[in-house]
């Protein structure tokens, strides 16, 4: 049974939270929080949350047992950039981007959903 949770418009830029993503895809979800744990960025803090939201949703909304779970599927698009202006020298006005990151993490316990095929 696959579930998953998202953050929408988490600030921060996709490119950061990439890296941090990328150490935990396709493992099991004990061992992605204990890497989360000792990972010390925001990314790490943002997809921790996440992930415990994706295990709440699969074992109160369809059962399945936590200890069977893994990380199917994980990626960060991006979302909604602020633009907001920084005074610069000589007058000028210089631009700057405030990226922000939708955070998508999937689990599954590797059971089909149909029983009866």
């Amino acid at each position: 049974m696959k579930t998953y949770a998202i953050h929408k418009s988490a600030m921060i830029a996709p490119r950061k939270a990439r890296m941090t993503l990328d150490l935990i895809r396709g493992k099991d979800v004990a061992t992605a929080e204990a890497i989360l744990d000792t990972t010390n960025t925001k990314g790490s803090r943002l997809i921790k949350k996440v992930l415990k939201s994706a295990v709440a949703n699969a074992v109160n909304n369809n059962g399945a047992k936590e200890d069977e779970l893994f990380i199917s599927t994980c990626f960060i698009n991006p979302g909604p950039v602020y633009k907001r202006i920084k005074f610069a020298s000589r007058g000028n006005v210089d631009r700057r981007d405030k990226r922000t990151s939708h955070i998508y993490v999937e689990v599954s316990d590797g059971k089909s959903e149909g029983g009866n095929k």
